[in-house]
């Protein structure tokens, strides 16, 4: 793996305005980088600590041109860019992007990341590729229901999915479709959803404990750092996480969101090659956090510490509870993280908070 390493005030480059830019724009600043943030949005919260900050569409090749120009390096938050003028820029640019376009290529569409994990060894929920109609009639006549409906783009928090139980309508169910191909998802009985996120760059990588994700309404609701899991399955978890990286030959961060059955079995539910929601508490609890990581990844740096020093419950402030701020700015224990946004919405990430506890208090089930 060759990646330049960056000198102290080059540019680095990140696609996507949100929280996840402007965390990384912060650990960036650390380590003495200037960023450019690009993104649909002024004021957005990347771009309120960015050194500079282009305001675009991520289809306009144009736009992106001139933004690669301005970086030396260029990386990303979300995974969720159009791929067709990205691609085409990011190879005829001088400038590297990491995680490369093959790598979004294969992440940004569920049907490309299922097959591609089910090839490497990688176990999945059973899928089926959903075109029209009769496609969703034939899975489900082999996956049986229940099963969930996704689109195999676009989709996050919930959005551009259907659970479709034993009285849930055909038409119904593909009306969530919009006319886009969808991925036909065998139901997975498990007992709860986990998650790694890894970092690799410059011949090293590095991986977090697993951690476990509970959600409402869909939406990562808080993160227990380490997961209550036996040693077995945390074992088998992190050798996930590597693979997966190493196979992708990623440059960058990766988080792996998995189910962890009731048999302690450990199936992989979606990639995300960028920091992660339920990496946010590595900020307050590890030496390095899932974003000082993904700047020395793609910066060339050697990457840093991983390990905890404290156990950590992450919640995140979603719409309204960003009004529960006073309160937990008057708890000594509470780490409070807003993103700089300034209206609140249903459904709206605003920010998030973290205890931390002394390491190994945690109760766990090893």
């Amino acid at each position: 793996m060759s990646v330049k390493r960056l000198p102290p005030g080059a540019t680095i480059g990140i696609l996507g305005n949100g929280q996840l830019g402007r965390m990384a724009a912060l650990a960036a600043a650390r380590l003495g980088y200037r960023t450019h943030s690009f993104g649909p949005e002024a004021d957005a919260p990347a771009a309120q600590v960015s050194s500079r900050a282009m305001v675009g569409d991520y289809r306009d090749a144009a736009t992106l041109k001139a933004f690669f120009a301005a970086c030396d390096v260029v990386t990303y938050e979300f995974e969720n860019i159009p791929l067709e003028a990205l691609a085409g820029v990011a190879q005829a640019s001088k400038t590297p992007l990491y995680p490369s376009a093959k790598v979004l290529a294969i992440c940004q569409d569920r049907l490309a990341e299922k097959t591609f994990l089910n090839r490497i060894g990688i176990a999945t929920a059973p899928f089926a590729r959903v075109r029209n109609r009769h496609d969703l009639e034939m899975a489900l006549a082999h996956l049986g229901r229940p099963a969930v409906l996704k689109t195999t783009r676009m989709g996050y928090d919930g959005k551009g999915q259907i659970k479709i139980g034993p009285k849930t309508p055909i038409d119904a169910a593909m009306a969530v479709l919009k006319g886009q191909e969808g991925i036909l998802e065998g139901f997975v009985d498990f007992e709860r959803e986990i998650s790694v996120v890894i970092a690799r760059g410059r011949g090293q990588i590095a991986s977090y404990v697993p951690v476990e994700n509970r959600h409402a309404h869909h939406i990562l609701d808080e993160t227990i750092a380490p997961a209550p899991v036996s040693r077995a399955v945390a074992q088998q978890a992190e050798a996930i996480a590597h693979l997966v990286a190493a196979k992708l030959a990623l440059v960058g961060v990766l988080a792996v969101e998995m189910f962890v059955t009731r048999r302690g079995r450990v199936l992989v539910n979606e990639l995300a090659p960028r920091p992660h929601n339920s990496g946010h508490w590595t900020i307050d609890a590890c030496p390095a956090s899932q974003f000082d990581q993904q700047i020395r990844a793609v910066a060339g740096l050697p990457l840093g510490c991983p390990e905890r020093h404290s156990d950590a419950r992450m919640k995140n402030l979603i719409g309204d509870d960003v009004r529960k701020v006073p309160g937990l700015l008057a708890d000594p224990n509470a780490i409070v993280h807003l993103y700089g946004k300034a209206e609140p919405r249903p459904g709206r990430k605003m920010g998030h908070v973290t205890w931390l506890a002394p390491k190994g208090s945690a109760k766990k089930g090893r």
